[in-house]
């Protein structure tokens, strides 16, 4: 592409659609999950482990705080890798169904059709990957805290505990998130 040719809305439009970059509207919404995944535990260890919450307030924030960051950059990873494979299965169904609702429009276009179709397949996969991605990061992450917490970690104090268990569900769900398949 020449230096001087910009881009049209089209394509920026397109380009917006299959990048990593997530909307202010879906970064608000998987952080504010997040957070809510990340607070569960404390529950857990104030109640079943006996921690203080006033004594441990500060360590509950920070580890929560990580923990929030880390489930967000899983649920940006695994919508990513999942919009495109959805994408691909809804095409056939959501074109049916686009063109339904516009059989009856003789005056649109064969590319304004294509493009409403085109627009209507990224939003029903942005929609599908983000719940999907939502679900199985907070099923996953919730596992891997008992898992850790009740079983490897059960000889450690409540404190280290919670550090290493939230940390390490934290950590390996990020990571989990970071493969291609």
């Amino acid at each position: 592409m020449p230096a001087g040719k910009k881009l049209t809305k089209e394509e920026e439009l397109l380009l917006q659609d299959f990048s990593r970059n997530v909307s202010t509207k879906s970064s608000a919404l998987f952080y504010g999950n997040a957070f809510i995944v990340s607070a569960i535990p404390l529950w857990l260890f104030w109640r079943i482990h006996q921690m203080d919450p006033y004594q441990s307030g500060i360590l509950f924030a920070v580890v929560t705080l990580i923990s929030t960051w880390l489930v967000a950059f899983a649920y940006k990873n695994v919508k990513f890798v999942l919009k495109h494979k959805i994408a691909v299965k809804r095409e056939e169904a959501v074109s049916r169904d686009v063109m339904k609702t516009l059989a009856d429009d003789k005056k649109m276009s064969k590319k304004e059709k294509d493009e409403r179709i085109l627009w209507k397949k990224n939003e029903v996969a942005d929609y599908e990957a983000t719940t999907f991605s939502i679900f199985y990061n907070n099923a996953l992450y919730l596992m891997l805290i008992i898992i850790l917490s009740f079983y490897c970690l059960r000889s450690f104090g409540p404190s280290i505990n919670y550090v290493a268990s939230v940390g390490a569900a934290g950590g390996l769900l990020a990571l989990f998130s970071t493969s291609s398949s």
